[in-house]
């Protein structure tokens, strides 16, 4: 895996982020083979079971009453981390001109795309691949368009690549309305008040529109590492197959298949946190897409406070067992989340208590 020595992986590194291009532009170049800085070790890749009825579909206006609802939503939480939604209040136009958006930014010209190429954490819309290109052990095969959407307002229009600014805002104010209200039923599972979660600061900070061209050899490599999300909540908006989960249980890979105007949500490291592992973080991974496949497209919109956020967050159960995390702040959890990058450990760990000590015998 990677190049034969760290100066050479590091040139390699350095030399494809130059060119701004991201992976659409080897892609565009006629690569046959994939650089080594995208080389995943062969215990990254094993394969997954399928398994559509895994993953919940909860219907959030099915004739049912508000408990019944509840209790869908945390069984979902505490069981597999993951479940999608139906009916959920956007229309299926909106979601389809907001992949199409994607589609639109990542298949133009690679010139048209350089300005918006960046590593500046201070610019609030940036593209660029791997955000965490020079920390993980190896690359994804995948393109980047973030956006950073508090303090509020959001990013100003000018700021928004042409390609997409006439469905963004639109877009953002419909899932953080979808987010509000299932931040309201997460909060009821944990048995607090429905504005509780919203109230700690979890509304929907980051946009990130992923691309994944096609891979001439995908079976070398991933879309996403295995990784779980910064955030109270994660909704994601998928076109195709390739996203997978990690059921402990199993200790295997689960596809979430994709459900026809359904979004996916998933518990994110801050919620399970908070709720003190009542609810589940689970990892999770992207395959790299085939060559004879279309382009995968997803926006992640994830449910977060601010970066500069002083509130100090804990575990706020008050039954067994007792805390399992230590406090933190915002600042300093997605900093040590983004120093150490997508390399397939969670960042709960470096928060968790140790257990006491057996006494000696």
């Amino acid at each position: 895996m990677g190049s034969s020595s760290g100066s050479d992986r590091l040139r390699d590194l350095q030399a494809f982020d130059d060119t701004k291009a991201g992976v659409k532009g080897l892609v565009d170049a006629g690569v046959t083979t994939i650089p080594a800085i995208f080389h995943h070790h062969p215990l990254l890749l094993d394969d997954a079971e399928e398994d559509a009825d895994v993953i919940p579909v909860i219907d959030l206006q099915a004739d049912v009453d508000r408990g019944h609802l509840v209790g869908q939503v945390r069984a979902a939480a505490q069981c597999v981390g993951f479940f999608q939604v139906v009916n959920h209040g956007i229309p299926g136009e909106l979601l389809e001109e907001m992949l199409a958006a994607v589609r639109r930014f990542n298949e133009q010209p690679a010139e048209g795309k350089k300005a918006w190429y960046s590593r500046d954490s201070g610019r609030r819309v940036k593209f660029n691949s791997n955000f965490d290109l020079f920390q993980s052990p190896a690359a994804n095969w995948r393109d980047t368009l973030l956006l950073e959407l508090t303090p509020r307002p959001g990013p100003a229009a000018e700021e928004i690549p042409p390609a997409c600014r006439g469905v963004v805002g639109e877009y953002v104010e419909a899932v953080q309305r979808l987010g509000g209200a299932l931040l309201e039923l997460l909060s009821e599972a944990l048995g607090l008040p429905p504005e509780y979660l919203g109230g700690l600061g979890g509304g929907l900070a980051t946009m990130a529109a992923h691309y994944y061209p096609p891979c001439p050899e995908p079976h070398l490599t991933l879309g996403t590492t295995r990784h779980s999300d910064p955030s109270f909540l994660t909704v994601l908006l998928q076109e195709s197959k390739g996203l997978q989960v990690l059921m402990r249980q199993r200790q295997r890979w689960v596809d979430v298949p994709p459900v026809a105007g359904a979004l996916v949500v998933n518990i994110g490291d801050l919620l399970q946190l908070v709720s003190n592992d009542l609810f589940r973080s689970v990892e999770h991974r992207v395959l790299a897409t085939t060559a004879a496949a279309e382009p995968r497209l997803s926006v992640a919109c994830f449910f977060r406070p601010d970066y500069a956020c002083t509130r100090v967050y804990a575990p706020v159960t008050t039954t067994p067992p007792p805390p399992l995390y230590r406090s933190t702040t915002m600042p300093e959890f997605l900093s040590h989340y983004r120093a150490k990058g997508l390399d397939g450990r969670s960042a709960l760990h470096h928060f968790r208590i140790p257990p006491p000590s057996s006494p000696p015998h």
